[in-house]
């Protein structure tokens, strides 16, 4: 592909919801992080093409902290907006996923940098989730979210529309009445609300459908800011519902920019999918496979950033530039007069040194990082000391990377001695608490250190352990373990340093690290990590050093 083109997606693996916007000849998207430690991902790119993750602006305990969340809750929906000399972050801290009720506590913080420092959090609601604050061109500022409807249960439509309500800069809150501005349309599961001022009209684009296969985004106008808002004559803008053999899927949840020279570009989450045909005992890439009754598409990717080149035509309304409702390849025109950066290529050794935790990697929930590992105590090693059991929500000791590939090979070098069966420690790929695969070092009743696979096979919400193959007794010394993904397939291997790999255990299931594997599709909203991971359910704290960390993508 040309300089001419931006490939798809623009941020790989586990980053959805993106907010943009830029900043003289900067652009920064913000993506949600969910459970994920420290909160919201901010990349920076100049040509729309490549980015660079810059910070996780949310990393102390007076911003978040997500100990006691349940899995896919936490950091919903960030957006990120500059204005008046300052960017603007809003978040949601979602506590309570399942069941009738959202726990949802939105906050605002600001930046004269996008590396900080952050201000101290200032409430705004908890009325719903999804938040974004217009600044109006007037001066003022309003919050906008959807509306959460608790008695709808089983019902109907518990996304009960879009309010907004002014924020006073000088009072630091909410202020006047709460307006609800668009009830959404007959797709339903109306969220995701963006505001925009263009040529006397107030635009409002939001995501509908949910955000499985029959994700949307839909865009309505009005003169007014209180509406009523008339919905586009093509009612979505973008939407792969239709397009099943669509190179990305579950298209939605949308913001957009406009570049220095006046052209529009649109990011919204995606997904790539592994089809898998349970009749044939196949998987592949494709996006379906006509024909056949026992179709089901996986995503252990997650939802993903893409960017599309939109256009505002001469009615007033918003369009795919290629025309339609969907993208139909993984490419769209670059902007002009920008020059292409040259992209910057990962290294596939991760070392280890005092200072700051290498980006790639996040752990689970706790801004006290220091309970859970130090780069210090053993310098050219990272110590992750053993907590709570695998998916507990307190005090998980994880550092793990994206996911960011259908294939790949991860590898870490284990420096062990756990104490009984109840230390293990060892490298995990995982996507949360009832679906992981972990080869983990432990001791056998017996005296011998050995090698065991657990895994939890998506038994929602048990996430009970089950083991695979028999234990591997190890020699003294420290140890490599490798993973290795090939879409559908996980191989575990093991080798004394410089030796020979060696398989364990059989082939696993790779696709239950996905959003529609567990609890199903809609109801998981991460990706598959896989990762340096370390626990003592005994409670007492049992260590172990890893001295790096590979990842590699094939070829």
């Amino acid at each position: 592909m040309t300089d001419s083109m931006i490939t798809n997606p623009i941020l790989p693996g586990f980053n959805p919801d993106p907010s943009i916007c830029r900043v003289g000849d900067d652009y920064y998207i913000a993506t949600s992080t969910f459970e994920w430690y420290p909160g919201v991902q901010i990349h920076h790119s100049r040509d729309l093409a490549n980015w660079t993750l810059v910070c996780r602006p949310l990393a102390r305990a007076d911003l978040l902290d997500m100990r006691g969340n349940p899995d896919s809750c936490g950091i919903w929906a960030p957006c990120l907006t500059h204005a008046d000399g300052l960017f603007w972050l809003i978040y949601t801290d979602v506590k309570r996923l399942s069941g009738s009720f959202k726990d949802a506590p939105n906050y605002l913080t600001t930046a004269p940098s996008v590396n900080g420092p952050w201000s101290e959090r200032i409430y705004l609601n908890s009325s719903g989730f999804d938040p974004s604050l217009f600044h109006a061109p007037d001066g003022k500022k309003y919050l906008v979210n959807m509306l959460w409807d608790h008695r709808q249960t089983g019902h109907g439509d518990q996304f009960a529309g879009i309010v907004l309500q002014e924020y006073s800069t000088a009072e630091k809150k909410l202020v006047g009445p709460v307006h609800n501005i668009f009830r959404g349309t007959d797709r339903k599961l109306t969220e995701a609300p963006h505001l925009y001022y263009r040529d006397g009209w107030y635009y409002l684009m939001t995501a509908e459908g949910g955000t499985g296969y029959d994700h949307a985004v839909t865009l309505a106008r009005s003169r007014n800011l209180l509406g009523p808002y008339e919905v586009h004559p093509n009612k979505h803008v973008l939407t792969t519902a239709f397009a099943p053999e669509a190179p990305l899927q579950r298209c939605g949840h949308a913001d957009i920019v406009e570049t220095a020279a006046g052209e529009t570009y649109m990011v919204h989450l995606c997904s790539r999918p592994i089809t898998v045909d349970s009749a044939a005992g196949r998987a592949e890439t494709r996006r379906d496979l006509p024909g056949s009754n026992a179709i089901e598409r996986r995503s252990p990717l997650g939802r993903e950033t893409a960017i599309q080149k939109v256009e505002w035509r001469d009615d007033g309304w918003l369009y795919l530039s290629e025309g339609g409702l969907h993208p139909t390849s993984l490419h769209t025109p670059r902007p002009q007069g920008i020059v292409p950066a040259a992209p910057v290529q990962e290294a596939v050794r991760t070392t280890f040194a005092p200072g700051p935790l290498p980006p790639a990697f996040q752990w689970l929930r706790s801004p006290e990082p220091e309970r859970l590992f130090s780069l210090d105590a053993n310098p050219g090693h990272v110590r992750i000391y053993g907590r709570q059991s695998p998916g507990t929500m307190f005090e998980q000791a994880l550092l793990a990377r994206r996911q960011t590939a259908h294939r790949y090979r991860a590898a870490t070098l284990v420096h062990y001695e756990p104490r009984d069966f109840q230390s293990f420690a060892g490298l995990m790929c995982w996507y949360n608490q009832c679906q992981y695969h972990f080869l983990n070092i432990t001791r056998e009743d017996d005296g011998s250190r050995a090698l065991r696979i657990m895994s939890a096979l998506g038994d929602f919400p048990f996430g009970k352990a089950v083991f695979s193959g028999d234990p591997v007794r190890l020699p003294d010394g420290p140890v490599a373990l490798q993973a290795t993904v090939d879409v559908t397939e996980l191989q575990f291997n093991w080798r004394v340093p410089d030796g020979d790999w060696q398989a364990v255990g059989p082939v696993l299931d790779a696709t239950i690290l996905s959003d529609e594997a567990g609890v199903g599709e809609g109801n998981n909203f991460t990706g598959a990590f896989v990762g340096m991971a370390a626990y003592d359910i005994s409670g007492q704290g049992h260590a172990d050093d890893f001295e790096w960390f590979d990842y590699e993508l094939p070829g």
